[in-house]
């Protein structure tokens, strides 16, 4: 299987993670602090240079305050 960080999807993915952090009012460093990781650890999955593992994207969900499975559900819209 082919890596996914530069597909479609995944871009898809990092667009709406930017989103639900920007709607809740919080910057990249607001979100790196919660998570105990450096603003360059949010900055590099924002820019598609490290993939977020379903561990990360549910600590991401309740940091941020989204629905993981809402994102997901958006995510597989229109594929």
């Amino acid at each position: 299987m082919p890596k996914t960080i530069w597909t479609q999807r995944h871009s898809k993915l990092r667009a709406l993670l930017i989103q639900e952090r920007k709607t809740h009012g919080l910057t990249q460093a607001d979100v790196a602090q919660r998570l105990g990781r450096p603003q360059s650890f949010v900055a590099k999955y924002e820019r598609g240079e490290r993939r977020v593992d379903v561990v990360e994207f549910l600590d991401l969900a309740a940091i941020i305050g989204f629905d993981p499975h809402a994102l997901i559900s958006a995510l597989e819209e229109g594929e």
